[in-house]
């Protein structure tokens, strides 16, 4: 599914200025890859992770670490469960973080930029082990001093009890700043996340492996100045 398919889905229902921009976190923002931790996990023993985590599919147990309904301590239990191992918690943390790249210095200026002109928000499903990681990033990379810095508001999922691609997180989102879908974009990496936004009138925009997210936004806004020509 490429992002110009979302675009015909969405087009006809739109209207109005674009003034809201809401960003996924991971893939979009800071690079992450799906193989290192599945790899690193198959090294601890779970030889079928990918059968338990996917971009597009998980199990239970990360929708309920992903919504803070169990803690880190009750995830790793259960990882040492499925593994048949008594694994430590930097073993299962480390395998977990794989998935973390870092956060190229051009999404920073980018952000900067946007923010003279639009109202930003961060919309991500997330977890506690992954948040500590993340954070550790923070003050290495240009202008990533803190997350919160670049945004209006950030929406970490563990934090809220809410993950996409389920509307109440993206209603939350809506209904708390007051925004109109249609003036709002949402960009994520995740066909269903953007599948969940459309459903609400979001301007929900794919992002493809290997693009630019500031190459998909460029691309958008000219197509958008020229429909708004017509």
């Amino acid at each position: 599914m490429g992002h110009e398919v979302i675009f015909l889905q969405a087009n006809s229902k739109i209207v109005g200025k674009i003034r809201n921009i809401i960003f996924d976190l991971g893939g979009v923002l800071f690079d992450i890859d799906y193989h290192k931790t599945a790899d690193a996990f198959k090294d601890l023993g779970l030889k079928d992770f990918t059968q338990l985590y996917t971009q597009l599919k998980q199990h239970h147990l990360f929708d309920e670490l992903e919504t803070g309904r169990i803690s880190a301590e009750e995830f790793r239990r259960q990882i040492r469960d499925l593994s048949h191992k008594n694994l430590s918690d930097s073993e299962i943390d480390s395998a977990w973080n794989a998935i973390l790249i870092g956060i190229p210095d051009r999404n920073a200026v980018l952000l900067e930029k946007l923010q003279n002109e639009f109202d930003l928000f961060l919309l991500s499903n997330t977890n506690e082990i992954h948040e500590r990681a993340f954070r550790g990033f923070e003050g290495k990379n240009y202008g990533f001093d803190k997350i919160e810095d670049h945004f209006n508001k950030v929406y970490l999922s563990h934090h809220i009890g809410m993950r996409k691609p389920d509307q109440e997180i993206f209603m939350h989102v809506l209904k708390e700043n007051n925004l109109s879908p249609h003036e709002t974009i949402f960009i994520d990496d995740s066909p269903q996340h953007v599948a969940g936004a459309l459903k609400l009138g979001i301007r929900a925009l794919l992002l493809s492996k290997g693009e630019w997210v500031g190459d998909l936004l460029s691309k958008y806004m000219k197509e958008e100045a020229v429909r708004n020509n017509h």
